[in-house]
């Protein structure tokens, strides 16, 4: 933990990580309350899956169109006033809501709101990038996000399970509107450690190449879509089991105990140095999420859902900060923003397709059609990763550090 606390001590590193963990916390909260508010108030997993699908993929797709912005002009000009609307924007979806308005005017305003929320974990991230001198240090670092997007994992659930089901509906959307402004004006008010832009002497050709044809890219981002939508669909299809269990008040929990071995996973596995080559292990933590997760089908019971989640839990942290390593050897350092970015819309959108799909599979079986989908998301992301360990192997050996990365958060931060 020596090395923890030696990264915190550099000049700024506190306040910036501190205030970045603030700004993220109310996206962990924005999908679970989204679904609780639609459920109850308009009577439908569908619909509730339809419209935390919505700020998904607008989320994703915004991400990546702010995160090239943010390379080429800086985080504080591009989004401070764009977190400022998306909080605005979820503020009116939840007025909407409490007067049972038609829905289209819900999905718009979650719509905005996703696109202009951005990801402050990315921001963080490019932070942590900037000031620390060596590859071991950002190992560390980015180890330390990635437990840190798990505890607001931890927590966010949590609080918008209780505020949804023991004050209202809709007051779970309170916490993301409240942590996203305020958070984001704490974050962006801190000018010294802002990472400068960079400007590099780039042919237009390569000026305006799309990101995902850099080689290896795709393969990673596949990998993250995937992954969203096993994240999306255990949303939902755990909402639906706890309800059919008469126990919805322990959704919350049982999806805080994944993020809580998975905050466990990724501290002790930034604590250390690794020696194996970087493609087995994220192959081999693709691998054993995609077959640990098929526990969940088995489920008969909140307690054991949560024992399961928790087990499984261990390799989600593991996985995102290997797979962000790869980004960090893929993209040029002058775009790592917008690499860096391109994996939570990968997500972002997985969690879409996920949360959609699973709501409708719910709608005409049961819960165990949520997991079911569930499952199988979690077995085609590992055949894909195992599909593409060649060329993972010759990009990696490629470089002189294996373990230099950042690490990744969960979709919705």
């Amino acid at each position: 933990m020596r090395d923890y606390v030696t990264i915190l001590r550099m000049p700024g590193a506190l306040a910036f990580c501190s205030a970045g963990l603030l700004a993220r916390f109310g996206g962990s909260m924005v999908g679970l309350a989204t679904v609780l508010m639609a459920a109850r108030l308009y009577g439908s997993y569908g619909v509730a899956g339809a419209l935390s699908a919505a700020n998904a993929v607008a989320w994703a797709i915004g991400t990546a169109f702010l995160a090239h912005l943010v390379d080429r002009h800086g985080q504080r000009r591009i989004m401070l006033p764009t977190a400022m609307l998306s909080a605005a924007s979820l503020a009116g979806m939840l007025v909407l809501a409490l007067v049972h308005a038609p829905l289209a005017t819900l999905f718009a305003c979650t719509i905005v709101s996703g696109f202009t929320s951005g990801s402050p974990g990315a921001m963080v991230r490019a932070r942590w990038n900037s000031i620390l001198p060596s590859s071991s240090k950002l190992h560390t670092a980015y180890a330390l996000e990635s437990t840190l997007d798990e505890v607001c994992f931890v927590v966010g659930p949590v609080l918008a399970t209780w505020l949804a089901t023991s004050v209202h509906p809709v007051a779970g959307l309170v916490g993301p509107i409240v942590f996203g402004a305020g958070g984001a004006m704490i974050f962006y008010s801190l000018r010294a450690t802002e990472p400068p832009v960079i400007h590099r002497e780039v042919t237009r050709r390569e000026h305006n190449r799309f990101l995902l044809l850099y080689p290896g890219l795709a393969t990673v981002v596949g990998v993250g879509m995937l992954t969203g939508c096993l994240f999306g669909s255990i949303d939902i299809a755990t909402v639906a089991a706890t309800t059919a269990w008469d126990l919805v008040s322990t959704a919350g929990l049982i999806l805080a105990a994944m993020s809580l071995g998975s905050g466990i996973g990724g501290l002790l596995y930034g604590s250390r140095g690794w020696t194996s080559p970087l493609w087995k292990r994220f192959i081999l933590g693709v691998c054993l999420l995609g077959v640990l997760v098929c526990s969940l089908f088995l489920a008969t019971g909140a307690l054991i859902l949560g024992i399961c989640g928790f087990v499984a839990g261990f390799f989600v942290a593991p996985t995102f900060i290997n797979a962000n390593a790869l980004i960090s050897h893929l993209v040029p350092q002058d775009r790592l923003t917008e690499g860096l970015a391109w994996l939570g819309t990968s997500i972002g959108i997985g969690v879409s397709i996920g949360a959609t799909v699973s709501g409708h599979i719910i709608d005409l079986v049961s819960y165990h059609g949520g997991f079911a989908f569930t499952a199988g998301c979690g077995l085609l992301a590992a055949v894909l990763a195992l599909g593409s360990w060649g060329m993972l192997k010759r990009i990696t050996s490629a470089t002189t550090d294996s373990s230099a990365a950042p690490a990744s958060m969960p979709p919705s931060a």
